[in-house]
């Protein structure tokens, strides 16, 4: 009876070793970092003309995890199943314009903000009927399901249809199906630039700028991680890195505040 007291005080005293060696940062140097992204979303995360994974987000994430001296790789998925793939562990965090809001900061510890983002309400060119966020009220828009966008319609009284990606928004806003959608301000510019043709105008932008960070599971076991994370953002963005890579994808810096 003494010996089998013995081997479970043992095996509890291994398993909480276990447990209490469950770092986040320790592991992710053993395998790499693991982040989640659309990867449709051009020019945040979007693949190119040779089937290769780029834009803003993804070179952040790069540049992240080179200073921090560990590789990162990206699983491509639907956005609402990014934060799904946080809370079961299967990514680590997640590289696709994430904005901190209440209700995230809420189920998350945000690193440091990489962006800064004003929100644009877009409509089609002959639409005189919206002018403010006040007159979405009864309105539909399109946007990505749970995304920051589809919560600020809806909290000013709009409908959301749900779409995947940025151009499937604009062409439900263009062909009538919907009235209105809401969107990072540079995603749209960007659109334009590649189809300067489509009818479609900015009437409203935010006030204040909403702040792009990396989503990180709550838990002292992730805090050390965090920290990483946040030093590797405060060195990109002090020798310039961040500044270039902004500058690269849209034409200006969105990284200072």
């Amino acid at each position: 009876m003494r010996r089998l007291f013995s081997m479970l005080l043992a095996l509890t005293m291994l398993l909480t070793l276990s447990l209490a060696s469950a770092d986040l940062l320790e592991e992710v140097k053993g395998r790499g970092i693991i982040l989640g992204t659309e990867g449709n979303w051009a020019p945040w995360t979007y693949v190119d003309e040779n089937d290769k994974l780029v834009g803003f987000d993804v070179e952040v994430a790069e540049a992240i995890a080179g200073k921090m001296g560990v590789p990162v790789s990206f699983v491509t998925t639907q956005w609402e199943s990014i934060f799904m793939g946080i809370d079961s562990k299967m990514y680590d965090s997640a590289a696709n314009g994430v904005e901190i809001t209440e209700d995230r900061s809420e189920k998350y510890d945000f690193s440091e903000p990489y962006a800064y983002l004003r929100t644009a309400l877009i409509v089609k060119s002959d639409n005189e009927d919206i002018k403010t966020f006040e007159d979405l009220k009864g309105k539909k828009t399109a946007n990505s399901a749970g995304s920051t966008y589809a919560l600020t319609a809806e909290g000013y009284g709009a409908e959301t249809v749900v779409v995947s990606t940025l151009a499937q928004t604009l062409d439900l806003v263009l062909d009538g199906r919907v009235d209105a959608t809401l969107n990072a301000e540079l995603s749209f510019y960007d659109y334009m630039n590649e189809h300067p043709d489509a009818a479609l105008k900015v009437v409203a932008l935010t006030e204040e700028a909403s702040e792009v960070a990396m989503p990180i599971r709550k838990g002292d076991e992730n805090a050390s991680f965090r920290e990483a994370v946040n030093e590797a953002i405060r060195a990109l963005r002090e020798d310039g890195t961040l500044k270039a890579i902004s500058e690269k994808y849209f034409g200006t810096d969105i990284t200072a505040k």
